[in-house]
């Protein structure tokens, strides 16, 4: 799904930029440069281009959003002032829908930007039969880190998590990408390591986990050491029990060859107890809900990230769910937008967050 967005989002730009540079031409300050000179009149239309490249900074997917973003609000832009003026009846001496075009997309990306790099904290509370006392879960997910996130802003995090004093971090997958640098890991591992935690932290596999194009400058294993150095727990297809109380259950996943099914990692459990599942994609529901697990915590799909791709991920069956919370069959299920982001420094189809989830007895 990616790489079909990612090759229709620069076909799209490159027949945009024809398209945004003559309409541009058409608002009142380039006109009147234009009437002065008509060669820094169609330099100025470039304006739109140059602070889309300035994104460039960031990475090539940034200055691509930015610019995509523009020509999809020029163009919507440009058919609600047509109807207007049909229905009106009227002519407008000034271009306003271009300015509103690029009113709308600099509020529109600068709220998007604010809440991917705004970390706000969600809760959610659920009863259970299965626990005497009350349990409380962190989860963090997709950290990317080099996005949005670096080793400090991460340390940043982790220390507000611990105010809230939970018993168990869970980390569900993706915590460093392709660009996270050697220094960012081991300062976000070292954050980990100075959380005072009852049970702990624990950690699973993304798909970015492990890279994809092994250009970063430190080995999975070098990731693996600094997690274990720092006292974190990593679960591929394992499973612990937790004080006799709870399991954790840690998928491998679902881009990995030979993950183990549900049944196979829960044929051996106490379903007496509570479980918890860590699985980093949310597209197995049916089969983890069969195999009697109690909660499933998921990240992955940065809750849709950049509006609507999201959406397109459920109409394709990506993910069975995009963000927040249902039950299927006394199972409940958790996906996260997750703390930050792949690749693109905003989010205009969510926010950042970190998830606070209660576990409390049905009967105290």
């Amino acid at each position: 799904m990616w790489r079909m967005l990612i090759i229709s989002m620069f076909s799209l730009c490159l027949l945009g930029a024809v398209y945004i540079i003559f309409r541009f031409h058409k608002l009142s300050f380039v006109q009147r440069i234009a009437r002065k000179s008509h060669l820094l009149g169609w330099l100025a239309c470039l304006l739109p281009l140059a602070v889309s490249a300035c994104f460039l900074a960031v990475n090539v997917y940034a200055a691509v959003i930015v610019f995509l973003h523009l020509i999809v609000v020029w163009l919507l832009s440009d058919a609600i002032g047509f109807v207007i003026k049909k229905l009106s009846r009227r002519t407008f001496r000034r271009y306003w829908a271009g300015a509103a075009a690029l009113a709308f997309t600099a509020v529109y990306l600068g709220v998007g930007w604010f809440c991917a790099h705004h970390v706000f904290l969600t809760r959610y509370t659920f009863t259970t039969d299965k626990l005497q006392q009350p349990l409380r879960v962190a989860l963090v997910a997709d950290s990317h880190l080099g996005i949005t996130q670096n080793g400090k802003t991460f340390d940043r995090e982790m220390q507000r998590l611990q105010q809230h004093h939970p018993d168990v971090l869970v980390l569900a997958g993706d915590f460093v990408d392709d660009d996270s640098s050697r220094e960012d890991m081991l300062a976000a591992c070292e954050a980990l390591g100075r959380l005072e935690l009852p049970y702990g932290v624990y950690f699973i596999y993304g798909n970015h986990d492990k890279g994809y194009f092994h250009y970063r400058n430190f080995s999975t294993q070098e990731l693996d050491d600094a997690l274990a150095r720092n006292g974190v727990v990593i679960l591929e297809d394992a499973s612990v029990l937790l004080d006799d109380r709870f399991y954790l259950i840690g998928r491998q996943d679902r881009t990995e060859r030979g993950r183990a099914d549900m049944s196979a990692l829960t044929q051996s459990l106490d379903t007496a107890k509570y479980m918890i599942l860590l699985d980093h994609q949310p597209n197995d529901y049916a089969a983890e809900a069969a195999s009697g697990v109690d909660l499933v915590l998921s990240g992955h799909t940065h809750g849709g990230h950049i509006f609507p791709a999201g959406q397109i991920g459920l109409l394709m069956g990506a993910n069975d769910r995009r963000y927040g919370t249902e039950t299927r069959s006394g199972t409940t299920f958790v996906v996260t937008s997750g703390i930050s982001g792949w690749a693109i420094p905003f989010k205009t189809g969510t926010f950042s967050e970190t998830v606070l989830i209660d576990l409390v007895p049905a009967n105290p």
